[in-house]
C-alpha cells in the first residue's frame, strides 16, 4: 500500500503566492521608504516566523548602501551574522563588507572566505570606511563611541526581540537611526541573573530591544509582515490565532501547495498512524496514557524517537512551491524539546535506533530555523504543575512553528486538566508590559486545534 495524494494545481497555487506576494512587496516597500526617507530615528518590524525577516534585511541593506550611507547590522549570534553576510555577498557580490569578529581560534565560518568583497577582521580599524560592515551585539559593544570619528548614520538590528535592552544600550551611541527587525512570538531574551528588582521600569535590562526602545519612543513608526513563507497553509491560521492574535498574517502558499507523502506502506503503531495524520492534516498529537513523569520520561522519549525512525523507515517525499519530489531526508526533520536533558535523551534513544542526521535541540536553538517535518515533546507532558518557563508563550510558538509540511506533538494526556489547576500565579507588576496572549490561552488554543488530530 502507498500513501497518495493529489497534484498541486498550478494555475491556483500561482494564484495564491501572487497575491502573497503582492501583500509581502507592499509591506516591504513601506518599511523602505520609511527607513530610508522617513524622519524618524527607528523603524520598528514585526515579523512571525518563516516571513523573511533575513530577506527583508539584505534588501534593505543594499538600498542604504546604495545611497552612499556607511551601515553597520547588529545580530545576535556569530551564527546570525555569518548567515547574514553570506546572504549579503550572495545576493550584492560586488558590495564590500566587513565581517568584524573576535579574536578567538575559528572565529567565523570559513564559507565567508569564498566572497571576494568579503573583508573578515577582528579590528574595526581594519574595516574602516566598507559600506557595511556586521558583528554580533557582544563584539559591538567592546567599540566605543568616543573612539570614533563619526557615527554611522544607518544600522540595522536582527532579532530585535531576541537582544536584551542593556545590549542596545551598549550599543546605541554608535549610529544615528536604526530598523529593528525581530519575531515578537519567540522567546524573551535570555538573562541568568534575576531581574525582579527592574520589574516594571522602562528600563528593565531584562526585556527585549524592543520593548524598550517602544516605552521611550512610543511614536516610532511599527510595519508587521503579512505573510509566512516557511508555515503551510494548515499551520498559519493556528499559528497566528494562537500567539499572534493582534498582528496576524497568513500562509504565502495554499492548502493544495505542499504534499508529504511516503511509498512505504504503514504498520500498525501508534507512531505510524501519526505520522500519517501529520502527513493528511499537517498536525498530529501521539498521546500517552496520564501520568506524572520525571522530565526525561522514557516512554515519551522513546515515542518521539519511533515516529522519527518510521519517517525514515516510509521513504517520505514532499511536493511543494519549489518543486518536487524531494525525499525527506534525516537533515530535513528536527526534534524540539523544553530541556537539555531531553534533547539529550531523544539523541540517545535515536542512537539506539540506529538514526543519524536529525537536528535535535531545545525551543532556544532552534529559534530562526527551518525543517521540513518536526517532532515536539509537549512542555509540559507528564509534568505535576505549569510554571512560568513552561508556560512560556514563545517556546511553544517556536517549538510549533519551525515545520514547512507537518508538525507531531508527542505528549502525555491530561494538559488541559493541569492547565486548569495551576491558573497563572504570576505576581503582576505596575508598569510592566502585560504579554497577550499568555502561555495558559497560547496552550489551549494549541491542544484545542491537535485534539482533532490525535492518536492515542
Amino acid at each position: 500500500m502507498t500513501t497518495t495524494t493529489t497534484q498541486p494545481n498550478p494555475a491556483a497555487t500561482a494564484a495564491t503566492a501572487a497575491t502573497a506576494a503582492t501583500a509581502a512587496t507592499a509591506a516591504t516597500e513601506a518599511i523602505l521608504a520609511d527607513v530610508l526617507d522617513g524622519g524618524h530615528r527607528g523603524v520598528v518590524v514585526d515579523s512571525p516566523p518563516g516571513a523573511g525577516k533575513t530577506t527583508l534585511v539584505v534588501s534593505a541593506a543594499q538600498r542604504i548602501a546604495a545611497t552612499g550611507r556607511r551601515l553597520m547590522i547588529v545580530a545576535q549570534t556569530n551564527a546570525q551574522v555569518d548567515d547574514l553576510v553570506d546572504r549579503l555577498a550572495t545576493a550584492a557580490p560586488d558590495l564590500p563588507i566587513g565581517r568584524l569578529h573576535s579574536s578567538d581560534p575559528h572565529p567565523y565560518d570559513p564559507v565567508l572566505d569564498d566572497h571576494e568583497h568579503v573583508r573578515p577582521s577582528s579590528s574595526l580599524s581594519d574595516l574602516a570606511g566598507l559600506p557595511v560592515t556586521v558583528s554580533t551585539a557582544a563584539k559591538w559593544a567592546y567599540v566605543k563611541s568616543a573612539d570614533l570619528d563619526e557615527r554611522w548614520p544607518q544600522a540595522i538590528v536582527d532579532e530585535a526581540y531576541q537582544m536584551r535592552s542593556d545590549a542596545l544600550l551598549a550599543v546605541g551611541g554608535l549610529f544615528e537611526r536604526a530598523l529593528f527587525v525581530g519575531d515578537p512570538g519567540q522567546l524573551d531574551p535570555f538573562s541568568v541573573v534575576g531581574a525582579d528588582q527592574w520589574a516594571g521600569l522602562s528600563y528593565d535590562p531584562s526585556t527585549s530591544a524592543v520593548t524598550t526602545l517602544l516605552a521611550h519612543n512610543p511614536d516610532l513608526p511599527q510595519h508587521r509582515l503579512p505573510v509566512s513563507w516557511r508555515l503551510p497553509a494548515s499551520a498559519a491560521p493556528l499559528v497566528s490565532e494562537a500567539f499572534y492574535p493582534y498582528t496576524p498574517f497568513r500562509a504565502g502558499t495554499g492548502p493544495d501547495d505542499r504534499h508529504l507523502s511516503f511509498t512505504t506502506p504503514p504498520a500498525d503503531t501508534p507512531a505510524d498512524h501519526a505520522v500519517d495524520e501529520a502527513a493528511a492534516s499537517g498536525w498530529a498529537l501521539l498521546e500517552l496514557p496520564e501520568a506524572v513523569t520525571p522530565r526525561t520520561d522514557p516512554e515519551a522519549i522513546a515515542a518521539v524517537a519511533d515516529v522519527v525512525r518510521r519517517l525514515l523507515d516510509r521513504e517520505g517525499e514532499t511536493r511543494s512551491e519549489r518543486g518536487g519530489p524531494t525525499p525527506l531526508t534525516a537533515d530535513r526533520i528536527a526534534v524540539g524539546t523544553a530541556h537539555r536533558d531531553q534533547a539529550a535523551a531523544v539523541r540517545a534513544a535515536l542512537a539506539t535506533r540506529e538514526v543519524e542526521g536529525v537536528t535535535v535541540d531545545t525551543a532556544n536553538r532552534l529559534q530562526g530555523r527551518e525543517y521540513d517535518v518536526t517532532v515536539i515533546l509537549h512542555p509540559l507532558s507528564g509534568r505535576p504543575d505549569a510554571t512560568a518557563f513552561h508556560l512560556e508563550t514563545g517556546r511553544l510558538c517556536v517549538l510549533t512553528s519551525r515545520h514547512r509540511h507537518a508538525c507531531i506533538v508527542v505528549s502525555r494526556a491530561g494538559i488541559p486538566a493541569l492547565l486548569d489547576a495551576h491558573p497563572s500565579t504570576e505576581p503582576v507588576r505596575l508598569g510592566a508590559p502585560v504579554k497577550f496572549p499568555d502561555g495558559w490561552e497560547a496552550n489551549q488554543a494549541v491542544l484545542a486545534h491537535l485534539a482533532r488530530h490525535t492518536v492515542r
